[in-house]
């Protein structure tokens, strides 16, 4: 209003309004509007008071015209009301009321009514979250390019961004993936990055970081839990939709894509990683910051001496995931197979998953730890994992046959050395049962019944059963180059060796079917 009572003063003194005009305070036909005005209120009369702000305001306002039509929304105003509130657009106001309520009012209408509504709400207010050095830092994902991927599809990359909620200096890794690992990774590279580890680390509620979202408990990822001890700092949630709380690293990753990514040509994601260095420290870094007014790398040159300490080895950080033991008794994780106890068949079992060992939990208790897997699909095998008669038939190869009938004899091992060199039939499960009768019979009887059936050239296993059965292998081993009953033929006898042979008894044969 200081204008107003510039230009009465102006006028008081005897100023035309043509000079008024000239003079630039005012033009000529709002001065001429204004000069009536103050004739009409007495205020250019010698001896009266200049008005102040509050009463020239109010010459001045022009009287409010009578509103003569209701709103043809406003038989709606509750629907109208409760939709704005949650956010619903007028354009889509529009249309439901249309759809649902039969309105045939102009879309206009509605928007008046929303903007009428909303004034009357209080207006929201902030606060401006503040962080002494050291104390905090804010972590986020945000889209990157689109880069080739090393199995030669393109794929959507991902920028890892920790910023220092004091300094704003940030650390920022373009990374393929979300995964807790990629996750776990990028922190201890960050804290590398600053040489430090600030008092509390704020976090959203992605699956990475947080199994359930909460305002007052969230639960923590096991493997992040770990992490946040070895390093010595708190994990500070968000609350569920409340992305403010964290809305310096936002910022960040804001800016990160209107001035890193854009203007640059990536070949790869090392180059990607390289360049966003090279930006952090010489652009980023170095600018005057619009919030703190300085640049993050002077302010982060005050903070660092107060973050805390790395520690003198690094945590052993490791994601954890739950598997089922499956009928084979393997688990399947990271595709790849590991061996568990056969008795835990069906149940689910904690698997602690680092760069060099899987290591398998039954709750709380540990029960074994493999070597990790260095290709897709192996297959890493415990044999104490594996039942009894399994275990067994693995132990029991042709290896632990020759040595076993090398224990019983030499005839023994001669006959075991004819059964597994069969070329047309796999006799393995022979050999183990000839070796298996030592247990009943002893390795004296077995190796007599073992020279018996290489005398009649029968190296069978019905054949010593059959001896040691019959107790032949006891009689005297004089006379036994002659067909015995024990005997086994492989195959039928032509019937050009009957003819061949007709003093042969036919009942000496035996058909092998």
């Amino acid at each position: 209003m200081f204008q107003y009572r510039q230009v009465l003063v102006r006028l008081r003194a005897g100023d035309t309004i043509r000079e008024i005009a000239r003079a630039g305070l005012m033009g000529r036909d709002k001065a001429g509007e204004l000069h009536a005005l103050a004739l009409s209120n007495g205020w250019l009369e010698s001896g009266a008071e200049l008005p102040d702000d509050e009463q020239i305001a109010a010459a001045l306002k022009p009287a409010r015209r009578a509103v003569s039509t209701i709103s043809t929304v406003e038989p709606f105003r509750a629907v109208v009301a409760r939709w704005a509130d949650l956010g619903v657009q007028s354009r889509a106001i529009h249309a439901a009321l249309r759809r649902e309520h039969g309105f045939t009012g102009s879309y206009s209408a509605v928007v008046r009514m929303v903007r009428a509504l909303s004034a009357q709400r209080p207006p929201e207010a902030t606060v401006r979250l503040s962080f002494a050095p050291a104390e905090a830092a804010q972590v986020d994902f945000g889209a990157g390019p689109v880069l080739m991927h090393p199995d030669g599809q393109p794929r959507r990359t991902w920028a890892f961004v920790m910023t220092l909620c004091h300094s704003r200096h940030q650390y920022v890794e373009f990374v393929w993936d979300q995964s807790s690992t990629t996750w776990l990774g990028c922190h201890r590279r960050a804290f590398e990055w600053f040489d430090g580890v600030p008092q509390r680390v704020i976090v959203d509620n992605a699956k990475c970081a947080i199994v359930k979202a909460s305002k007052h408990d969230p639960l923590v990822q096991r493997a992040y839990a770990e992490c946040a001890e070895g390093y010595g700092f708190r994990i500070d949630a968000c609350p569920p939709h409340d992305p403010q709380k964290k809305g310096i690293v936002e910022s960040g990753v804001k800016y990160l894509k209107g001035n890193f990514l854009p203007t640059r040509h990536f070949r790869d994601l090392t180059d990607l990683n390289r360049q966003a260095r090279e930006w952090v420290m010489h652009e980023a870094g170095t600018r005057k910051h619009g919030t703190t007014g300085q640049q993050p790398l002077a302010l982060f040159a005050l903070e660092r001496p107060l973050l805390r300490r790395l520690p003198a080895q690094a945590p052993d950080l490791g994601s954890w995931h739950r598997s089922v033991v499956h009928r084979d008794c393997h688990i399947q994780l990271d595709r790849a197979y590991y061996s568990a106890p056969y008795t835990l068949v069906g149940q689910t079992l904690w698997v602690r998953l680092t760069d060099g060992a899987v290591t398998l939990y039954q709750d709380y208790r540990h029960l074994y730890t493999h070597a990790r897997a260095r290709r897709a699909r192996e297959r890493i095998t415990c044999a104490e994992h594996l039942p009894p008669d399994a275990r067994a038939y693995f132990e029991h190869d042709r290896r632990w046959c020759h040595a076993q009938a090398q224990i019983i004899g030499a005839h023994c091992a001669a006959l075991i050395e004819q059964l597994l060199g069969e070329r047309v039939a796999e006799r393995l499960r022979a050999a183990q049962s000839v070796i298996a009768l030592s247990k009943r019979y002893g390795n004296k009887r077995v190796e007599m019944a073992c020279q018996r059936a290489l005398a009649h050239n029968s190296a069978r296993y019905l054949t010593v059963k059959t001896i040691l059965t019959t107790g032949a292998d006891l009689q005297p081993t004089t006379g036994i180059d002659t067909p015995t009953a024990y005997r086994a033929t492989r195959f039928t006898r032509s019937a050009a060796d009957l003819f061949a042979n007709p003093t042969t008894d036919p009942s000496t044969t035996t058909t092998v079917h």
